[in-house]
C-alpha cells in the first residue's frame, strides 16, 4: 500500500470481502471462514507478484522480499485491527439489536 490514506473503492472492497466472510459464518465454524480467506488472499498475493514479475525465474528471485512485504504488512493490519477492537471491544462484540 502506498503512504496516501486509502480512497472509498479501498474501504468499499474491504466491506465486501468481511460481509461476505460473515455470510460463510452462517454456515460455517468462524475459524474456518478465517483460513479460507486467509488463503484467498495468500492465493491473490501470489497472482500479485506472478502479475509484477512477469516469469517464474523473476518470481522466484523476489519469493523473499514478497513474503517479507505481505507478511510485515498482515502484521501490521492486523495489530491495528486488534487495537481497535480492544478498544471499542463492547460496542463491537455487543448482540445485534433487534
Amino acid at each position: 500500500m502506498s503512504n496516501q490514506p486509502p480512497g472509498p473503492e479501498f474501504w468499499n472492497r474491504v466491506t465486501a470481502v468481511i460481509n461476505l466472510s460473515n455470510d460463510q459464518c452462517e454456515a460455517a465454524v468462524s475459524n474456518e471462514v478465517a483460513a479460507s480467506t486467509m488463503y484467498a488472499s495468500a492465493r491473490f498475493s501470489a497472482f500479485i507478484v506472478a502479475q509484477s514479475t512477469g516469469n517464474p525465474d523473476n518470481m522466484r528471485a523476489e519469493k523473499e522480499h514478497a513474503l517479507d512485504y505481505f507478511t510485515d504488512q498482515f502484521r501490521k493490519m492486523l495489530a491495528e485491527n486488534i487495537d481497535d477492537f480492544a478498544q471499542n471491544f463492547d460496542k463491537y462484540m455487543a448482540p445485534a439489536q433487534q
